[in-house]
């Protein structure tokens, strides 16, 4: 399933409702794929938690959020997404 239309039935699922279409680059090559789904995985952690988020690309997939506790993560959502960064980084993302 694409990450396009994971992020809808998510937003579906929660209510949450984008008027900004999703900008996303051509995937040029599986490296590309991979960080997109990294990016995707480590950002649902921080929408979960209510994360207000900036950037027009976070914002038109997940909505603006800003509920309690706002991005605030629990050990293992913190650690979770440390690996996520640390993946991103070895790929190159």
């Amino acid at each position: 399933m694409s990450i396009l239309k994971k992020a809808t039935l998510i937003g579906l699922a929660i209510g949450v409702v984008s008027t900004m279409p999703l900008v996303a680059a051509p995937v040029a090559n599986a490296q590309g794929a991979s960080c997109d789904r990294l990016w995707y995985e480590r950002n649902k952690i921080y929408a979960r938690n209510g994360y207000c988020f900036q950037t027009a690309r976070a914002r038109a997939v997940f909505g603006p959020g800003c509920f309690p506790p706002f991005g605030r993560l629990n050990g293992w959502e913190a650690q979770r997404v440390q690996e996520i960064q640390m993946w991103e980084q070895q790929n190159g993302c």
